[in-house]
């Protein structure tokens, strides 16, 4: 299995990671798979109520089982979870078993885009704009480290998105191949 067989999307919740991993998904035919969706499917649970119960660290458990996984599969398109780069043990997985992609998008973005969602745990604060600001700031050196290749998803559609990270897996399978 090559690397390339596989495409993980990673990126802050609201970042647009299973809207494009769909379209991505058909325009490569491949499977698309949702780790979140994968954690409730095998829970019977939704995340809220995973947080709820086992906090957050249980869910974070959990979500590492699924990746590990999910990653170990074949022609895929994955839409991961907004903390699964929190665990070394997730970014080892998703970047030895395919090609990391990076949805990015500012913060204000973000906030419009999750304005009205009350199935993020994380988010149900008073003060959403600090609370997403704090988890950005966090996460966004690990984001970065973590991929091969990084998107700016803002005021675009997910297609165009989807197309541009076509184009940028072919060019980074030919660089691979040109270089063995």
């Amino acid at each position: 299995m090559s690397r390339a067989d596989n495409v993980f999307l990673i990126g802050p919740m609201g970042a647009g990671k299973s809207t494009i991993g769909r379209h991505l998904a058909e325009l490569l035919n491949k499977d698309f798979q949702d780790s979140d969706h994968e954690i409730e499917k095998r829970t019977g649970a939704n995340i809220p109520l995973i947080f709820e119960i086992e906090g957050e660290v249980g869910f974070r458990s959990r979500e590492s089982s699924v990746i590990d996984d999910l990653s170990r599969k074949s022609n895929l398109v994955l839409a991961t979870g907004g903390g699964v780069i929190l665990s070394a043990d997730n970014r080892l997985a998703l970047h030895s078993r395919g090609v990391v992609v990076y949805l990015h998008a500012p913060l204000d973005t973000l906030l419009q885009r999750t304005r009205r969602d009350r199935q993020r745990p994380l988010l149900q604060t008073k003060d959403r704009r600090g609370t997403l600001e704090e988890i950005v700031k966090a996460r966004e050196p690990i984001y970065r480290q973590t991929a091969d290749i990084v998107v700016e998803t803002a005021h675009r559609s997910p297609v165009s998105v989807a197309r541009e990270i076509a184009r940028k897996l072919e060019a980074l399978q030919s660089n691979e191949n040109a270089g063995s």
